[in-house]
């Protein structure tokens, strides 16, 4: 159950903070021998993610009539991911993504991407200013997120800020885009949970998705505030410092 735990804990924390959930959780448990991360443990965690980011914008999605244009345009945007995403997990290189070095350099990499688009003076509008072509380069660009390291609200926010949308709404672009991408992740997790015969387990990825969602929810408001006040260069800091600490062991290994 401590590990349930952790991982919940370090889910809910990466998933919306532009440092790679999956990257961290990858590192937690080659690091400290987990034995219970697998991959429907792993969907359990981003189904609580899910549920976090849905009573996040409850207000907006009861209000769908009103938010129609943005809900619209962030389905598309979602797509690229989901269909590349189907193609890698059915091809088996999702696996071969997996190693030290790539996660390493990612993180490296996308951390520079992300200082030098939180630089720019951007005061776009998510309501306002997001359409078809925002949209679609924001889109493509999220399947990078596909690959341990780069992070897939850190591209978005990325991408959200080099198209001059501020901090708030490039970050809130990031929470709306993981919806249907959660949600396509959750509905494959839900229906192996469903079918499976071990009640322990069931038990076990219960607890997960609970704790995942307490844990996110919390990420997200506490994020929104921050950037409010203050730029994504601790993000930035953390992410180089963390990649280059995992080169040095993964090349020295």
């Amino acid at each position: 159950m401590l590990e349930i735990l952790i991982l919940s804990l370090v889910q809910g924390i990466t998933e919306f903070l532009p440092i790679s959930s999956s990257s961290h959780i990858i590192l937690f448990s080659k690091f400290m021998n987990f034995i219970s991360e697998d991959l429907i443990l792993n969907v359990s965690l981003h189904i609580g993610s899910f549920l976090a980011v849905i009573v996040f914008f409850r207000k907006e999605i009861l209000s769908f009539l009103i938010y129609r244009k943005v809900f619209m345009l962030i389905i598309l945007a979602s797509l690229p991911i989901i269909l590349c995403g189907y193609l890698i997990a059915q091809s088996g290189i999702i696996n071969d993504l997996r190693s030290l070095k790539i996660i390493g350099w990612t993180t490296v990499l996308f951390g520079v991407l992300l200082y030098f688009s939180d630089k720019m003076e951007n005061e776009k509008n998510l309501e306002i200013n997001l359409d078809i072509k925002a949209a679609l380069i924001i889109g493509f660009l999220h399947i990078f997120s596909l690959i341990p390291g780069v992070s897939r609200s850190g591209i978005a926010i990325t991408a959200a800020r080099f198209l001059k949308f501020d901090r708030v709404n490039a970050a809130k672009i990031s929470f709306l885009l993981s919806i249907p991408t959660l949600l396509a992740v959750s509905v494959f997790g839900i229906y192996n949970i469903y079918v499976t015969d071990n009640f322990d387990l069931i038990k076990l990825n219960f607890s997960s998705i609970i704790l995942s969602f307490i844990f996110s929810y919390i990420t997200m408001v506490a994020f929104l505030g921050y950037i409010k006040k203050a730029s994504l260069d601790v993000f930035v800091l953390y992410r180089i410092v963390l990649g280059i600490l995992i080169l040095i062991f993964a090349y020295q290994g």
